[in-house]
């Protein structure tokens, strides 16, 4: 179903985000629309929302299985205004947001779904899950300009890091870290600052006067924590050509980045339990 502005979606398809979990993917371009929302679909979301701007198309056959919501995502506050806007209308459910050429994985994903996982979470009386945004990028990027390539992705093996996070008063945050690493560590000479970090809470559960910020943090401290008090937590893996993509867009550093190979890269199999082997994601007491 299709609705020409995130107004009329969110009074006229409300019905549909009463139940959850639900999968929101925003639409920055064009790439790899059709291979992002197929494999959220696979995740088996109680609803897919995909959102952006009218021209960007979806491949046929998949406008009838998704929510498609007409919303330019490259205006200002877009993230922000989006998803605080979902968020108030669908209260008390688990959702999920990402961008196109993103792609989640969970502890055991091929097997299970993104319901039974939130069912775990629930049982743990966690009601966010911490997500670390992993880089992949073409290893040819004379066949790949934008680096992008399902067939050649490829990823960092090491190289991520964390530190300690300050709140608004200074002081160490309890369970918050900022974690860093990917190409924003390698090619940090060319991100900003405050997009140089790769964790980002993805999957949460709404609540009444709960909001996103523009870092991808919430207001509610405990939001943005990576494990409860008492053990691990489990987290989630995104697989991204987000950055990729954008440092070989942008002037100022595509002619600077002949490739993204290094000795610590190597083939993504589009499996979680590479991503487990990594590090790159924790089961908690999920088994």
């Amino acid at each position: 179903m299709n609705y020409d502005s995130l107004k009329s979606f969110l009074q006229d398809g409300k019905p549909a985000l009463s139940k959850g979990p639900i999968g929101v993917i925003l639409l920055e371009d064009d790439v790899e629309v059709g291979s992002t929302v197929r494999h959220h679909l696979d995740r088996n979301f109680a609803t897919l929302v995909v959102v952006g701007s009218a021209d960007i198309t979806l491949p046929d056959g998949l406008d009838d299985k998704v929510m498609r919501v007409h919303h330019d995502m490259m205006a200002d506050d877009a993230l922000t205004d989006v998803m605080n806007a979902i968020i108030t209308a669908a209260p008390d459910v688990w959702i999920y947001y990402c961008y196109n050429s993103e792609y989640l994985f969970y502890p055991f994903c091929e097997s299970r779904s993104v319901g039974e996982m939130v069912s775990f979470c629930m049982e743990e009386r966690r009601y966010s899950v911490l997500s670390y945004i992993v880089d992949l990028y073409a290893a040819d990027l004379a066949a790949h300009p934008l680096a992008v390539s399902l067939d050649d992705a490829h990823l960092d093996k090491s190289g991520y890091y964390a530190l300690a996070r300050k709140n608004a008063k200074n002081e160490f945050a309890e369970r918050q870290l900022d974690f860093f690493g990917g190409l924003r560590w390698r090619f940090e000479e060319h991100v900003p600052m405050p997009r140089r970090r790769i964790d980002r809470v993805a999957l949460f559960r709404s609540k009444p006067g709960l909001v996103l910020h523009a870092d991808h943090t919430f207001n509610d401290p405990e939001y943005n924590t990576y494990a409860c008090p008492w053990h691990h937590s489990l987290t989630l893996a995104l697989c991204s050509f987000r950055t990729a993509k954008a440092l070989k867009r942008n002037p100022g550093s595509t002619k600077q980045i002949p490739s993204f190979m290094w000795h610590n890269s190597t083939p993504f199999s589009w499996h979680s339990q590479q991503l487990l082997d990594f590090g790159l994601m924790e089961p908690g007491q999920w088994f």
